[in-house]
């Protein structure tokens, strides 16, 4: 009866601590779920000058499914004035900055449009507050300005399309910033390089991109 009641003990303790190790390796599993669906999906450019604009930066975006954490950091931009920036995206596109070889009229100047084969159209604009979507593409009183040529933009946003999301999460997001102060006069005009090709009524200095970086 002895003998019986040990083996019962025994296999009864067996069974405990194998039942313990799996509900530990289950919590282990399900807090390693946990802290990648906390960390989400980080993405990072270097944002490199376009146009001759000697500008620098870089920027972070950080996913949470649809929902987005964008943080940029640009110098060497036109001081005090307002910079467009957006993300793009488009299935036909290249997913990459533009080149030499994308100044189609060959005037040595790139445009927003001669650009767009390599980068796509807008799918987010990062304005400081209100609409982020493309109707705020050219909402140049909601873009940030750059005081001593710096801007850091820190900004949530949501993206209303999973297809877009997860293309951007997989690598073909590209950020590009706009605006450059060809003639140094500290102003936007159309003395240098005339009208906008997005916006007859703007000058092209507001819309012509000054850096560029691919989000990986």
């Amino acid at each position: 009866m002895r003998k019986t009641t040990r083996a019962y003990a025994g296999a009864a303790g067996v069974v405990l601590l194998a039942s313990m190790a799996l509900t530990s390796s289950l919590g282990d599993a399900n807090a390693d779920t946990s802290s990648e669906q906390a960390d989400g999906v980080h993405l990072r450019a270097h944002l490199n000058p376009l146009n001759n604009a000697g500008t620098r930066g870089n920027s972070e975006v950080v996913f949470h499914g649809l929902r987005a954490h964008v943080d940029i950091d640009a110098y060497g931009l036109a001081r005090n004035l307002p910079h467009a920036e957006h993300i793009h995206f488009g299935a036909d596109a290249r997913h990459e900055c533009p080149n030499v070889f994308d100044d189609t009229n060959g005037d040595f100047r790139l445009t927003t449009t001669e650009g767009a084969p390599a980068y796509g159209p807008i799918k987010k604009s990062l304005t400081t507050s209100g609409d982020t979507s493309p109707e705020s593409a050219l909402a140049v009183d909601r873009f940030p300005t750059a005081p001593r040529g710096a801007i850091h933009y820190d900004r949530r946003i949501n993206f209303s399309s999973a297809a877009v999301a997860r293309a951007i999460k997989n690598g073909k997001g590209v950020i590009v910033i706009h605006g450059i102060d060809y003639n140094g006069n500290g102003k936007y005009d159309f003395a240098s390089a005339g009208k906008s090709d997005l916006d007859p009524s703007l000058p092209a200095e507001a819309t012509d991109p000054a850096l560029c970086g691919v989000l990986r």
